[in-house]
C-alpha cells in the first residue's frame, strides 16, 4: 500500500507491552505536540489538528487499552486513524463541539446541523479554505459532538500554512488569529504531507 508521507506505518508501531514501558515519556511528548495544535474558537468549538506523532500516539494508546496483538487488527487501527490525517496537501483535525449544559446539548446540535460546511482556515493572502468532511458522520436530525475534518491546502506556498481559523455559521460566527506557535506547527504539518 502506498501511503502519503505523513501517515503512520506499521513499522512505527510497537507492541502494547513495549509501549507500556515507555508510555509516560510518549504521553508527555504527545501532549507537548498537541498543545499548539489545539485551537479554541468561541465558546463551543475546539479544533484538534492531528499530525504523524499525535496519530501514532492514539494508535499506541488504543492498542494498549484494547490489548491488540492481531496483525489485521493493528492494520485496521492504522487505516482508521491515518484517515484523520487526510492526504497530500491536507491538514486533518477533529472538531469538538463542547456544550457544557446537558439540557442544551441536543437542541443546539439540532440547531447547528450544517455547521461543518461553515468552518474554514484563513491563508496569509486572506483567502478562505473551507473544511471537507464525510457526510456519513452527520445524522439526519442533528450533528455529532465530534466531527472529523480535512482542509485541502495544496495551493499554499512551501513553508506556508493557515494564519486563522473561522466559522461563518449563524450564531457561531467568529474568527481567531493563530499564534505564531500554532502557525509554525501547522505549517510544519502541512510540509510533512509533501515530503
Amino acid at each position: 500500500m502506498n501511503l502519503p508521507p505523513h501517515h503512520v506505518r506499521r513499522s512505527q508501531i510497537v507492541d502494547f507491552e513495549t509501549y507500556a514501558d515507555q508510555r509516560d515519556s510518549e504521553r508527555q511528548a504527545a501532549m507537548a505536540i498537541k498543545a499548539p495544535r489545539r485551537v479554541h474558537l468561541g465558546d463551543y468549538l475546539t479544533f484538534l489538528f492531528e499530525n504523524h506523532a499525535t496519530i501514532r500516539y492514539q494508535v499506541q494508546e488504543m492498542m494498549r487499552a484494547e490489548k491488540i496483538v492481531r496483525e489485521s487488527s493493528i492494520e485496521e487501527e492504522l487505516s482508521t486513524y491515518n484517515e484523520l490525517l487526510g492526504g497530500v496537501g491536507q491538514l486533518g483535525c477533529a472538531l469538538l463541539i463542547e456544550i457544557a449544559a446537558e439540557v442544551d446539548r441536543k437542541p443546539l446540535l439540532i440547531k447547528w446541523l450544517g455547521l461543518q460546511a461553515h468552518l474554514y482556515l484563513v491563508l496569509s493572502d486572506g483567502s478562505r479554505v473551507y473544511a471537507e468532511f464525510d457526510p456519513a458522520q452527520v445524522g439526519d436530525d442533528r450533528l455529532s459532538a465530534v466531527q472529523y475534518l480535512t482542509f485541502s491546502l495544496d495551493q499554499v506556498e512551501p513553508g506556508g500554512g493557515p494564519v486563522a481559523v473561522g466559522c461563518d455559521f449563524p450564531d457561531l460566527t467568529d474568527e481567531i488569529a493563530l499564534t505564531a506557535e500554532q502557525q509554525s506547527a501547522l505549517a510544519a504539518d502541512l510540509a510533512a504531507t509533501q515530503v
